[in-house]
């Protein structure tokens, strides 16, 4: 993945900051705010992964289950116009409004990968 760093399914950013020569960072995907920073690639992967695991371990003290970064579901905002358009469609090909969604949310992931690396 292009810029983010990952560990244990935690996703995490990658900036510079050129005033003070260092790379920085924060957990992606979660509400908690977590971050780290590096003055190179090597301390910055291992600051990444040390702050992932002090969250988990801080989790586990508190007796708190760690937030997931994705929960296999989210909000998405359309026009009504498009959200009927939509629903008639699924209907139409005898699927549930969330498959249907999946499913061409499935294609359009395929054909930005594939761009990607074309």
């Amino acid at each position: 993945m292009k810029d983010m760093l990952s560990h244990k399914g935690y996703f995490g950013s990658i900036h510079y900051n050129p005033d003070d020569r260092v790379f920085y960072g924060k957990v992606e995907f979660i509400r908690a705010l977590v971050s780290y920073e590096g003055k190179d690639a090597d301390t910055l992967e291992a600051s990444f992964a040390e702050a992932i695991e002090d969250y988990l371990a801080s989790c586990r003290q508190q007796g708190q289950e760690p937030e997931k970064p994705f929960k296999g579901s989210f909000n998405v905002r359309i026009p009504p116009e498009l959200h009927e358009k939509v629903a008639i469609a699924a209907s139409q090909h005898g699927m549930t409004l969330n498959r249907f969604v999946a499913d061409a949310l499935s294609r359009a992931v395929e054909r930005a990968e594939n761009k990607v690396f074309a």
